[in-house]
Formats: structure tokens, C-alpha cells, sequence
């Protein structure tokens, strides 16, 4: 492990939970023990530039890049690195400003500026090669980074080598935030508007309602939501400065969208999967279609009857493909 992460905790799920406490730290260590079913989850800390970054790590092989979406974090991903463990080194960040990690004031959060926040983090991992997935917000910040790698239009060169001095091997987008869904175009910057922050921070003062709302809203059937989902998404509260985060990400998102749009030729040489809940009310599955054409070689997953969150609505499929594409092995089951 790299020398920039400032300590690591085995995380191993016990019988009984520990009883709640209002210590950050002990509430961190005891939702990765959560996530960990029952393979060897180790909670992480690097140090980014001053700033505290919390990740999760599980597995060995090809190191496998998580990036959690807006108002998420490596908790997105407890069905998915146990599931992956056995096939890559997973890597699940708290991006600075959410879950577990520092919240930074001042810090540029453009999908620019945090896609080369990850592949500093990558670099910092000692990792020279490595898949990423991102999902919705993060998934654009996947794109980013992905360009960041490849660079110029040409995508990868004959050895598959990036500018950044990274290679990049493979890039699976699940519901990523794009220009062709018309309902993130005009909702986000909405909120990151003067009037709609206001509205926001208004309705902070009601989020012990207002969030399993908004948590609900993001699944296909709400029967498909996982005991504790809830509690655990709503754990990282216990540190100050959350939502704060999301407003500063949403006050660039005109702008990054225009970005990511002038970005996507650049990948058009990358191996990517696309995968969709058929019943996304995020970010709609109708924009699949146009997203996928900029690749050369790229395959779309659509889950009928799912929501924003495959990875945990539907968990045991979503995983079977993506072990498939990362293996080129068939799973049973």
C-alpha cells in the first residue's frame, strides 16, 4: 500500500452490531465492517493534499476503480466488492466532500477537477493499470478521468498508454450522468441556481423526511430496497458539511456537461459497458442509445423494472455482467 494513506482498519462484519455512537470514526468503521460480507474489507485512509480521503479496499487481482454517485459513497458498493473480490483489488472512495471523507471548503468540485483528483488517487495507490466504473455523477467523472488517461482524439495508443502515464483498460458506466437526458439538464442546475439553493437549504431543515423520499424515488420497486439501505446512507450525516458538497457539485453542472459532451470522442477506442435500470427516473435510460454510439466497441445492459441503483436493486444480475466483461468468462446463476 501506498505510504499517502495514513492508516488502515481491518473491517470484518461481527454477530452483533456495535451500539450507535455519535463518533464518526467508530460509525465509519462499523458501516465498512457492514459492507463487507464476509470477505476481508480494509477502511483506508489517504491523504490528498492535506485532506483526509476514506476508502474501502477488498480483494486481489486487476485493480477495479468504484466511483460512488452524488449524495453516495463506497456504502453504494457493499454488494458489489464482495461479489468482485475474487477477480480484481476493488477500490471504493469516498470522493472529498462525501461519506466519510474531509469536507473541504473551497474545493474546486467541477467533474473536471475531481476526475484528476481520482487518477491522483490512483496514482497515489501505486496503481499503473486499473478498470473504473462510475455511476450516475460519478460516472461522468469516470468519463473525465477516463480522458485524462487516453488523451488526444485518437483514445489509447498501440500499448494502450495514456498521457497521464496511466493505462486505462477498461471503463463501465452505469447510469452515468450524460447531455442526452433531458431531466438532469434542467433539475440539477436548478438547485445550484441562487433561488433552488435557497429551496435546498430550506429543506434541510426537514431531511429527516424529505431524504427517505428522495431515496425511495431512486429504485424501480421499493420492495427491492435492501434492509438498512437507509440508515446507512444516511450515516455520513453524522459529519457536517454534506449537502453543502452536492450544492457546490450542482453549481458547475451546465457547464461540465458541456465538457463531458466535447470529451467523448476522445474514448472511442476504450471497451466500455453501459448498464441502466429500464425504470432510472435520475438519469433515463432513453439516453443510452446516443451515449453508446461514441464507442467503437461498447455493449448496453438494460435492467427492465429497475431504478437509478442496479447495483443493489438487482445486485446479483448487475454483478454477473459485470464480471463477464471484466473476465470474458460466463457466470452461472
Amino acid at each position: 500500500m501506498s505510504g499517502d494513506a495514513l492508516s488502515t482498519r481491518t473491517a470484518t462484519p461481527a454477530a452483533t452490531a456495535p451500539a450507535a455512537s455519535s463518533d464518526v470514526d467508530e460509525i465509519s468503521a462499523r458501516v465498512a465492517a457492514a459492507a463487507g460480507a464476509g470477505v476481508q474489507m480494509e477502511e483506508c485512509w489517504m491523504d490528498m493534499d492535506g485532506a483526509n480521503m476514506r476508502y474501502l479496499r477488498a480483494g486481489s487481482g486487476p485493480a477495479l476503480i468504484l466511483l460512488h454517485g452524488l449524495l453516495g459513497y463506497s456504502f453504494s458498493w457493499r454488494y458489489t466488492m464482495p461479489a468482485l473480490a475474487p477477480y480484481a483489488t476493488v477500490y471504493a472512495p469516498d470522493m472529498l466532500g462525501a461519506g466519510f471523507s474531509d469536507r473541504v471548503d473551497g474545493l474546486d468540485h467541477s467533474m473536471r477537477a475531481t476526475a484528476r483528483r481520482v487518477l491522483q488517487f490512483v496514482e497515489r495507490l501505486g496503481v499503473s493499470e486499473f478498470d473504473l466504473l462510475g455511476t450516475s455523477h460519478g460516472g461522468a467523472v469516470a468519463m473525465m478521468a477516463a480522458a485524462e488517461c487516453v488523451g488526444g482524439d485518437a483514445g489509447l495508443d498501440r500499448a494502450g498508454q495514456g498521457r497521464a502515464g496511466q493505462r486505462l483498460r477498461r471503463l463501465i458506466l452505469v447510469a452515468p450522468v450524460n447531455p442526452y437526458s433531458a431531466h438532469g439538464r434542467w433539475l440539477a442546475p436548478f438547485f445550484g441556481s441562487r433561488i433552488g439553493a435557497a429551496l435546498f437549504r430550506v429543506a434541510l431543515a426537514r431531511m429527516t423526511f424529505l431524504y427517505p423520499y428522495w431515496h425511495m424515488r431512486m429504485y424501480g420497486d421499493r420492495k427491492h430496497i435492501p434492509p438498512g439501505t437507509l440508515a446507512g446512507y444516511m450515516a455520513p450525516l453524522a459529519k457536517p458539511g454534506l449537502f453543502e458538497h452536492a450544492l457546490s457539485i450542482v453549481r458547475t453542472w451546465t457547464r461540465d456537461l458541456r465538457e463531458v459532451e466535447a470529451t467523448l470522442p476522445k474514448l472511442a477506442n476504450v471497451p466500455t459497458l453501459l448498464m441502466w435500470g429500464g425504470k432510472d427516473s435520475a438519469v433515463y435510460a432513453s439516453s443510452a442509445e446516443p451515449l453508446a454510439r461514441y464507442w467503437h466497441n461498447s455493449r448496453v445492459v438494460i435492467f427492465p423494472g429497475i431504478g437509478h441503483l442496479p447495483y443493489e436493486e438487482c445486485a446479483e444480475e448487475f454483478n454477473r455482467e459485470l464480471i463477464e466483461f471484466l473476465t470474458h468468462e460466463k457466470v452461472s446463476g
